[in-house]
């Protein structure tokens, strides 16, 4: 660790977005739909008004006009449905308007939660998000508290020493302040089961238990900011432990290169965004005015790209780690459904193109780049290739098996003709004729029932094949009609 010398710009206020991504158990959306809503969740919608200024805390709002123009129409209608539609962004909200503390080594910070949001996603998938602000404290500190209540279980003893303190009740970890204070019961409804021969340690947690955070730091108007200001933010270096600044690296060339590369400057001096694999966040020093359009897009359109983006990472992959454990000759199913899972994914949800508007286009690239996210989709549509490739060569397989079988039967009733039996066989059977049979006219007779039998089965296998597959190619549409079909799928833990 690296200490640093020079003083804090000065901080007027922290606004923070824990987001904790999960995984739903299966068919059990609309009992979580039920839930949400008896303990005070109300579904957001644009055409709302009333929830303009209804989750942000003080002064501060989102204008919905401007968060439906930003983004393009196919994008608007997935982020911003007008219906509870499964197959959309459901996006539950709800203002709590708690006060509680975190202490950690040197630091004892006091923050204020505004509000709650849960996200119901397709493929089973959801986002918790914890809207928080502080004020009256150090830069430093503001990143201490951030490094501290993104962790769900502790690790390290810094994270051991964390302590939330909720009306007199003390949580040493953030996993029990988030479901026992904010979400009781939630727990019941996340997939903690055996997935693919693993087990996850406790939930389904995203990046080593660790919640993704969204951050806005407001500065003093006109404060400048130096490079380890920035690198600092973007890599929530806190404090050592002595209660001093510090940061995680010493070189000034690595610093300088990474705010290139990681860092938006577009309205620098005063306003920078940064991007990491973990934090997203804004460092600004402008006047008041503007300093609430940034909030605006903080809360808003930022938001929900940042949100889009973690969506994209987490299905890409899962798919990815779904085609490691398809077993193709014995998971013909599982094959099939992975098949569909990925042709509707791309064609509904991986937009190429995001917002409407240069600034936020540029800020939406650097967030994908951050993640890879086209780097893993080009490598699921190798996959979905191969996949293709492989039902074409299975198919074409069946279809050889099935001429040789038809041809020997074809081949043997030519030499025998079916005629040898025939007249045995109509009408009421005549049974004791068959004991007059010669050798030959018992191969006739067998291969005319075997024949019918084998067609019969063969017609059955093949006209449920073409169902199951019509309902695959048909995966978008399916999902509509039955939100609760077999669509399992669950986040990796080595995000």
């Amino acid at each position: 660790m690296h200490r640093l010398k020079k003083e804090d710009p000065p901080l007027k206020s922290a606004f923070f977005h824990f987001i904790f991504p999960f995984s739903l158990k299966n068919e059990c959306l609309d009992r979580l739909v039920d839930y949400l809503k008896s303990i005070g969740y109300q579904f957001f919608d644009l055409e709302d008004k009333a929830q303009e200024n209804a989750y942000y805390g003080g002064e501060n709002k989102v204008s919905h006009k401007n968060l439906k123009h930003y983004f393009l129409p196919f994008t608007s209608d997935v982020l911003f449905p007008k219906t509870e539609d499964p197959i959309t962004f459901r996006r539950y909200s709800k203002r709590v308007d708690i006060n509680a503390e975190l202490q950690s080594g040197q630091v004892k910070a006091p923050f204020k939660i505004h509000s709650i949001d849960v996200f119901l996603l397709p493929f089973e998938l959801g986002f918790i998000t914890i809207r928080t602000e502080l004020n009256q404290v150090s830069y430093s500190e503001a990143i201490e508290f951030a490094a501290r209540f993104r962790v769900l279980e502790n690790r390290s003893r810094e994270d051991r020493e964390a302590v939330i303190t909720h009306e007199g009740q003390p949580y040493k970890q953030v996993e029990n302040f988030l479901f026992s204070a904010l979400l009781p019961g939630f727990t019941s409804y996340l997939n903690v089961e055996k997935v693919n021969g693993a087990y996850f340690e406790s939930l389904p947690f995203f990046i080593d238990e660790r919640m993704y955070v969204q951050g806005l730091f407001q500065f003093q108007s006109g404060a400048e900011f130096e490079e380890t200001d920035l690198f600092r933010g973007s890599q929530l270096d806190g404090v050592d432990e002595q209660g001093r600044p510090h940061m995680s690296a010493s070189s000034r060339d690595f610093i300088h290169e990474y705010c290139l590369q990681n860092s938006h400057t577009r309205w620098a001096p005063h306003t920078y965004f940064l991007v990491d694999e973990h934090v997203f966040c804004c460092l600004t020093s402008e006047e008041d005015g503007q300093a609430a359009k940034i909030i605006d897009q903080m809360y808003g359109e930022y938001y929900y790209g940042l949100l889009l983006n973690l969506f994209h990472k987490i299905v890409l992959l899962q798919l990815s780690n779904e085609y490691a454990h398809v077993h193709l000759e014995r998971d013909n199913k599982k094959t099939q459904k992975l098949i569909g899972e990925i042709t509707m994914f791309s064609a509904k949800y991986f937009f190429l193109e995001l917002a409407t508007q240069s600034q936020g286009r540029e800020i939406f690239i650097l967030l994908k780049k951050t993640f890879k996210n086209q780097d893993l989709y080009e490598d699921v549509k190798q996959t979905l290739s191969t996949l293709y490739q492989y039902q074409g060569e299975k198919s074409s397989k069946r279809n050889n098996y099935l001429i040789s079988i038809l041809t020997i039967y074809t081949v043997i009733t030519g030499i025998y003709g079916m005629n040898q039996v025939i007249e045995e066989l109509k009408g009421p059977i005549k049974w004791k004729a068959f004991q007059k049979f010669g050798f030959f006219e018992y191969i006739a007779l067998f291969v005319t029932v075997s024949g019918i039998t084998v067609s019969i089965l063969l017609g059955i296998s093949f006209l449920t094949k073409w169902i199951r597959e019509k309902r695959n190619m048909n995966g978008i549409e399916e999902r509509k009609k039955n939100p609760k079909s077999d669509r399992h799928l669950t986040v990796s833990s080595k995000l």
